[in-house]
């Protein structure tokens, strides 16, 4: 399964392939509320990832994929603060760690069945979350 999609993608012009975003929706802040405003405000996101698509500038390369650059994502009639934008855009290195083990763990329960690719970008990723 994880090959037959290593495989389409290799196979395809990347134009042509799905874009694919992850979102944590439910990242909080130290005091244990939500740093997204909630459920009505996710079209401002789908929005970036939309105009995204449509070839805008509007990402920066960070160490775990694109993210909006300041200014992108339509936050006007919020109540963030800078301070809690900048937050909301942060990268958590340590829970990143964190989570490139637990996916190496994941990955184990397949053995050989794991595509060279998949550990390949597994690799690539906590390299990254070194610098």
């Amino acid at each position: 399964y994880f090959q037959h999609w290593l495989n389409m993608g290799a196979k395809n012009d990347p134009k042509k392939l799905p874009k694919i975003y992850y979102v944590n929706w439910y990242r909080k802040d130290e005091k244990g509320k939500f740093l997204w405003p909630g459920f009505g405000e996710n079209s401002r996101v789908l929005k970036w990832i939309f105009e995204r698509c449509d070839g805008a500038d509007n990402g920066v390369v960070s160490p775990i994929g694109i993210l909006p650059k300041e200014g992108s994502l339509d936050i006007s009639g919020l109540k963030i603060s800078p301070e809690k934008e900048k937050e909301l855009f942060s990268i958590d290195t340590k829970a990143w760690k964190k989570e490139v083990k637990h996916l190496r763990h994941f990955f184990s329960l397949f053995e050989d069945k794991i595509p060279a690719g998949i550990t390949e970008e597994l690799d690539a990723l906590e390299k990254r979350l070194q610098k």
